[in-house]
């Protein structure tokens, strides 16, 4: 008897290999970035747009503002508009004086308000927590309210035609925010630093300007850029104490494009604050983290 053996193949079903773990885990933090992406990419277009429209805009001519959308790209590229801009709006004169303005009030607001701070945070007297309320109060204190007061004040003591009314008043606003704000970082300092400097023998001037200060200075360059964005932008103080075609500040400066009958000349008024407004974003960009420093200086308990 032959006995025949048969081999049967049995074939099974191929299993499928699921994706790599790395790859799918990659996959759903893409997919939750991208909301986030969206939201950034959405910021940097409406902060950019408005400066790339301004731009376009200050090349343009008179016609070719008015006549076409303002959106749309120079018909002719009017280069002289900048020149313009320069001669028209006496931008040197004006830029000149809104620095003269400016720069004495920051020295006086940060030294006095950064002084102000310091008593009412480190030194301990009674009755300090209602000092600091008076300060705030001047916070509230509508600038157009004491306009006239001012004005008739600063005519009778024979000043008004020069830069110490601007100064005056610049100062005397900054101060209340300026020193609720230095009151803030000066919280944050430990108290024993300044403690272990008046055991050492240090006054309270010296541990002012030798402790105090420098520990503060990314606060101070943070309270100084604020202010300075407040005095450089302001027109109305200025419009109405510099009293003297002169003495006009940068924002003054920028009405002299306005012509017979009200009418404007667009292009080298664009073109006028693109310069006035490129500064600003180039001191910006270079103080920058400086000023995202100040700003969280305060906020944690040292």
């Amino acid at each position: 008897m032959t006995t025949t053996a048969t081999t049967v193949a049995v074939h099974t079903q191929r299993s499928f290999s699921p994706a790599p773990h790395g790859v799918r885990e990659k996959s759903i933090r893409f997919l939750k970035k991208l909301p986030t992406w969206f939201a950034i990419a959405f910021l940097i277009l409406i902060t950019a747009y408005p400066l790339f429209w301004m731009f376009i805009n200050s090349l343009k001519s008179n016609s070719d503002f008015l006549n076409n959308p303002s959106y749309t790209l120079p018909t002719v590229w009017e280069w002289g508009n900048y020149i313009n801009a320069w001669e028209t709006g006496n931008l040197a004169t004006t830029i000149t004086n809104s620095i003269i303005v400016t720069f004495p009030s920051l020295l006086l607001i940060v030294l006095l308000g950064a002084a102000a701070g310091y008593a009412l945070e480190v030194l301990v007297f009674k009755g300090r927590g209602g000092v600091l309320l008076l300060f705030l109060a001047g916070v509230m204190i509508p600038m157009q309210m004491i306009i006239l007061p001012l004005f008739t004040m600063f005519f009778e003591i024979g000043i008004t035609g020069t830069y110490l009314p601007l100064i005056l008043i610049y100062t005397a606003s900054g101060l209340p925010l300026t020193v609720f704000m230095m009151a803030t970082y000066f919280r944050a300092i430990p108290r024993e630093i300044f403690e272990a400097a008046a055991l050492d023998g240090a006054s309270m001037t010296r541990a002012f300007f030798s402790i105090g200060l420098p520990m503060m200075r990314n606060a101070v360059l943070t309270v100084a850029i604020v202010q300075f964005f407040l005095i450089w932008n302001d027109l109305l103080i200025a419009l109405i104490f510099a009293g003297q075609r002169k003495l006009n500040t940068i924002q003054v400066g920028l009405l002299n494009f306005s012509g017979e009958y009200g009418a404007i000349n667009y292009g080298p008024l664009f073109a006028a604050i693109c310069i006035t407004v490129g500064g600003i974003l180039i001191l910006y960009l270079f103080l920058n983290q400086k000023i995202m420093k100040g700003l969280s200086a305060g906020a944690v308990k040292g």
